[in-house]
């Protein structure tokens, strides 16, 4: 990437660089964030009202504890995910940490739930894997497509 000097009455500024073809990682992880949120209050709700559903019963679970705290669990992290997925989408920079953060607590949640539905929980890890991923490589981009 080539930068650029600016220069203003006397003092020398680094332009910030431009953005690649790649800043659409950003929309993409924004996105992503909205979804897996709305996922974890679903899988939430289902934990909370219908703790049948799941392959196994709570003694069962990588971590034993009963449907309900795992269900409420989810349902907070679900909001917070998508409360930041939003702020994300605008380019906030507090989004950008606060969603690394909640990606990994994400997957840590996601690994301690995936007795009860293996196949969900790992394609959750792993989308939040590639969020994680897009917001800390290309992350600083957004802030150089809004100005």
């Amino acid at each position: 990437m080539a930068e650029t000097r600016r220069q203003t009455r006397g003092t020398s500024r680094q332009a910030e660089p431009a953005p690649t073809g790649w800043v659409g990682w950003i929309a993409f992880a924004a996105t992503m964030m909205l979804m897996l949120g709305s996922f974890h209050v679903f899988q939430g709700l289902v934990a909370l009202f219908q703790d049948e559903y799941y392959l196994v019963g709570q003694n069962g679970l990588v971590v034993q504890v009963d449907y309900t705290a795992w269900g409420w669990t989810h349902v907070v992290l679900g909001v917070l995910v998508v409360a930041t997925g939003i702020g994300l989408m605008v380019g906030q920079m507090w989004a950008r940490v606060v969603a690394v953060v909640l990606m990994v607590v994400s997957a840590i949640v996601n690994i301690g739930f995936l007795a009860a539905y293996p196949a969900w929980s790992a394609i959750m890890i792993a989308l939040d894997v590639l969020v994680i991923w897009a917001v800390t490589v290309h992350g600083r981009e957004m802030k150089s497509v809004e100005s």
